[in-house]
This record gives C-alpha cells, sequence and structure tokens, in this order.
C-alpha cells in the first residue's frame, strides 16, 4: 500500500527525474552539433538520429514496466533497474563529447538511449508506490517541476559550461544524474509490501485486457494521451524552423520563445496538480485541452508581423513578442494536461500493475513522438513548404483528443480497481 504522503519524499523523488531532464536537455541540444561539426552527417541522417531515443524507448520502457511489476528484491522492485540504468548512462554520456570515431560514438550513444529506457520508467512508478490515490496529481505536479528544473538547468548552465568545453555540460550531466539515483536509492524506500496476484500479466497482455475492457475508458484514455502528445510534439520538432521560414527570426529566438513554453509549464506544474485534486483529473485536462486547441489555432490565424510585434521585456525571459504570449499561454494549458494525466493512467489500475501501466503511458505517448514530427514534416512538404501549416495538425488532434476524454469515466482519486 502506498506510504503516508510526504511532499518532502516526493521531491526528493523527483531527483531522479531531474536526472533524466539534465541528461535530455544536454543531448538534444549538442549531440545534433557533433553530428553535424564532428561526423558530417546530413541533416536527413541527423534528424533519423535524433529520433533514436524515442524508438529504444518504444521498445524498452513498456516490458520494463513491467518486469518491475514483477520483480522482488530486498531493496525493493523499482530501485535495482535505477541502481543499473543511472550510473551506465552516465559513463556513456561522458564519454559521447571525447569520441571522435563515428561507430565508437553510434556505440555511447546507444548504451546511453538504452539505460536510460531501462529507468525511466520504474523512477516514474515509484510516485503512485509511495503516494495515495488523492495526492498524486499533486505528487506528479512536483516530479514534473523538478524535472523541469532539470531542463532549465541543462539549458543554461550547459550553455555557459559548452563555450568553456564541449565536454563539460555532458560530464555535468553525468555527475547530477548519479547523484539524482543515490538520493532517491538513500531516502525514498519502497512499500514493503505489495499487491500480488496469481498471474503477473505482461504489457501486451494488459494492452489486450484494456482493448478488451467492456469499459473503455482506459484505452479512450491513453488514445487520447496519444492524440495530445502528438499535437505537442509536432509542434515542438519543427518551431525553430517555424519561426525563421515563417516569422523571420533566427533559431536562437525560435528556442527563446520554446523556453518561454516551459518555463511557463514549470511555474504552473505545481498549481496544476492542486486545480486536478480540486475540480477533478478529467475536468482539468478537457479545460487544458481546449485551451491548447484555441491557442494554437490562434497562432495559426495571426499574422506573422503581429505575432512578432514586440510588446516588452522582462527578466530571464527577455523580449516578449505576441508570440511569447500564445506560448505562455501554451504552457500553462500544457501543464493542466501533462501533470493529470499519468495519475489518471495508474488510478485505472492495482497497486501490482502500475508499472505495467506507467510502461503503457509511455508507449502511447512515444508512439506520438514518433509519429508527429513525420506528420508535420509530410504536410509541410505537401503545403510547398509552408511551415504555418505545423499549427494545423495539432487543433485536430486536440480536438480528437477532446472527445476521447469525453467518454473517460475512471481515473479519478480512489477510483483504482481492487
Amino acid at each position: 500500500m502506498p506510504q503516508k504522503f510526504s511532499y518532502a519524499r516526493i521531491f526528493l523523488l523527483g531527483f531522479g527525474f531531474f536526472g533524466v531532464s539534465v541528461i535530455w536537455g544536454v543531448y538534444n541540444a549538442f549531440v545534433p552539433i557533433f553530428l553535424a561539426d564532428k561526423f558530417l552527417l546530413s541533416p536527413i541522417l541527423i534528424g533519423f538520429f535524433m529520433t533514436l531515443d524515442n524508438i529504444a524507448a518504444l521498445f524498452i520502457q513498456p516490458p520494463v514496466g513491467a518486469w518491475s511489476d514483477r520483480l522482488r528484491t530486498p531493496i525493493g522492485r523499482r530501485i535495482p533497474f535505477i541502481l543499473i540504468g543511472a550510473p551506465l548512462g552516465a559513463l556513456a554520456f561522458g564519454l559521447i563529447p571525447m569520441v571522435a570515431v563515428l561507430p565508437i560514438f553510434v556505440a555511447c550513444t546507444s548504451t546511453l538511449l538504452l539505460s536510460m529506457a531501462m529507468w525511466r520508467t520504474p523512477v516514474v512508478a515509484l510516485m503512485p508506490d509511495i503516494t495515495p490515490s488523492d495526492k498524486r496529481s499533486q505528487a506528479n505536479g512536483i516530479i514534473n517541476f523538478m524535472g523541469g528544473i532539470g531542463s532549465i538547468i541543462s539549458f543554461l548552465a550547459g550553455s555557459a559550461l559548452y563555450k568553456l568545453n564541449p565536454a563539460f555540460p555532458f560530464w555535468m550531466g553525468s555527475g547530477l544524474v548519479v547523484l539524482a539515483a543515490l538520493m532517491v536509492f538513500f531516502f525514498i524506500k519502497e512499500p514493503a509490501q505489495f499487491e500480488e496476484t496469481e498471474k503477473q500479466p505482461g504489457m501486451f497482455e494488459s494492452l489486450m485486457e484494456v482493448l478488451k475492457d467492456e469499459d473503455k475508458s482506459a484505452i479512450r484514455l491513453f488514445l487520447a494521451i496519444f492524440c495530445w502528445f502528438l499535437g505537442f510534439t509536432a509542434i515542438e520538432a519543427f518551431f525553430t524552423l517555424y519561426a525563421k521560414h515563417q516569422l523571420g527570426l533566427n533559431e536562437a529566438d525560435g528556442s527563446r520563445l520554446l523556453g518561454h513554453l516551459s518555463l511557463i509549464f514549470v511555474l504552473f506544474a505545481l498549481l496544476a496538480g492542486v486545480i486536478g485534486a480540486k475540480i477533478g483529473r478529467r475536468v482539468t485536462i478537457l479545460i487544458g485541452i481546449i485551451l491548447m486547441a484555441v491557442i494554437i489555432a490562434g497562432i495559426f490565424v495571426t499574422p506573422a508581423a503581429t505575432l512578432i510585434t514586440v510588446v516588452g521585456k522582462a527578466p530571464v525571459l527577455g523580449t516578449i513578442p505576441v508570440l511569447s504570449l500564445f506560448m505562455m499561454a501554451a504552457g500553462a494549458a500544457w501543464s493542466l494536461i501533462n501533470i493529470n494525466s499519468l495519475p489518471m493512467v495508474v488510478d485505472m489500475t492495482t497497486t501490482a500493475r502500475l508499472g505495467t501501466y506507467t510502461g503503457l503511458y509511455y508507449l502511447f505517448s512515444t508512439l506520438s513522438a514518433i509519429a508527429g514530427p513525420n506528420l508535420n514534416g509530410l504536410l509541410i512538404q505537401l503545403t510547398g513548404n509552408n511551415y504555418n501549416s505545423i499549427m494545423l495538425l495539432s487543433p485536430i488532434f486536440m480536438l480528437i483528443a477532446l472527445w476521447l476524454m469525453l467518454g473517460v469515466r475512471r481515473g479519478e482519486a480512489f477510483q483504482a480497481r481492487a
């Protein structure tokens, strides 16, 4: 059974997600530079290379989640994955900037991808393990807040360190992920007892059960997760190109505007969890979906000259154009959706299968992260390189997610199946 809720313990658990976010922030920022400048790869190959993390996650995270449900060790069922995956990933990550031969570089990045995929689902599944049902939205808000802090550190500190030495951001990431894993190991104690069943179903068996269930709440939720993540990642992948070709801004300005969204997401994450607990997760997600659809459709119809009109300046954020206001509103809306979705998933199942359902959550979100950029790339090509078209796909999939969520009847606090 979940332990008594403690904000301090959830913040300590958040260091696991913090470590994951630092690694991927540095990886996404600087690995493309190495691929282009050091190994002279074409943009097409770079784009494919940068999707390998999602492909690895697709095949590894769901079965690892199910495996962690079945595992029994003296230190718990999740912690062993963290103690193996985190140090291995840290070692491979630290070697990446030092490698000058492409095959060895690929070996290091592949080891990183496999090891990170190995421990992400178990560390996330620890949250519902130690958190009562009615506190899971708040807990997920804290964990995502910590992840956002990790992303901000990887962006700000990583950029400064890269100017001193390209290896320094990677070594920073390696050190922080090991520190994060040790903090989880020393300060997070897994429940002494787990709910048992005669047979612990695997991930694909659980998926078939979800599909066959007369109550379609679970499959509707998983499909909605696919749709709203597709709508988000499809824009994220091409946003800097949109800023350059549609708005006439440089890539750095496009990245900074994405940073505005991320910063508001982090600041709003805790509040989004509280709102979900107060008015219900489903209602909170529905509000977020409607807001996201309206905001992105608004960007699509607003003239480029209006979007780049400067309305002010602010510390940290810098120059604030009209588009930045849209992006910050989208960050708040995205937090309403994202923070409350995982708690809904885990409260549709039993304690014995929390890891399995967490793995299914990542299965559908990862599939969308692969499909979204490809669909938007095709749409851009079909519209004659009209980058404004990237804002068209997202509202459509948000509306599909809205329709799916209207049929979800489970997933609120205290509604987990016994």
